[in-house]
C-alpha cells in the first residue's frame, strides 16, 4: 500500500492546555513524521503563499474569516496527481471544527475516486470535530475512513499510538 500525507502544520505560535506557547515543529508535522516512520509515506506539506499571522489569536480570526468566505488560499505548490497513491491521510489542526482552508485548496484539484481517505486532526479539546464530513464534501468519491484525532499539546506522548493506528490503519 502506498500512503501519501497532506498536511497543513502550525510553527511558532499555537494554543496548547489552555495557553499559547511557541513551537519550532508543529503537532501535525509529528504526527505526519511518526505515520510516516510507522508504515512509509510520501509527506506534502501544505504551504500557503500568504502565511497565516504569526500571533495566535490574529490567525483564528483569519481562519475563522477564511471558513466563512469558503475560501481557498493560493499555495506555493500543488499536487496534480494521486493515482499512485492507495492511501491519502489529510492532516491539521483543527480551527473551527474542520482544517484550515489552505488544506482544501490542495484538496479541491485532485481525484479522489476509489482511494481511501483519513482525516487527522490535532486538537486542544475538539477531537475530529467535522473533519470526516469535511473530507466527504471535498474529497468526491473517495471512501473516507474513521480517522484519528491526537491532542495536539501531548503529540510526542502519543507517539506508539499514533504509529500502532498508522500500521492498522495503513498498512
Amino acid at each position: 500500500m502506498k500512503n501519501l500525507i497532506i498536511y497543513y502544520s502550525r510553527k511558532g505560535e499555537n494554543y496548547a492546555n489552555g495557553n499559547v506557547v511557541n513551537l519550532t515543529k508543529g503537532n501535525t508535522e509529528l504526527v505526519a513524521e511518526f505515520i510516516d516512520e510507522a508504515v512509509g509515506a510520501t509527506l506534502f506539506e501544505v504551504e500557503p503563499v500568504a502565511d497565516y499571522p504569526a500571533d495566535y489569536m490574529t490567525c483564528t480570526e483569519v481562519a475563522k474569516k477564511e471558513l466563512k468566505e469558503n475560501a481557498r488560499p493560493e499555495l506555493k505548490n500543488y499536487l496534480t496527481d494521486i493515482s499512485e497513491y492507495d492511501n491519502i491521510i489529510v492532516a491539521g489542526p483543527c480551527w473551527w471544527g474542520t482544517f484550515p482552508c489552505a488544506v482544501f485548496s490542495a484538496l479541491d484539484k485532485l481525484d479522489f475516486k476509489g482511494k481511501n481517505v483519513f482525516p487527522v486532526m490535532t486538537h486542544e479539546g475538539s477531537g475530529l470535530g467535522k473533519s470526516e464530513k469535511s473530507l466527504k464534501k471535498n474529497c468526491k468519491g473517495a471512501n473516507v475512513k474513521k480517522g484519528l484525532a491526537v491532542h495536539g499539546a501531548d503529540t510526542e506522548k502519543h507517539k506508539d499510538e499514533i504509529m500502532k493506528w498508522a500500521r492498522e490503519k495503513l498498512s
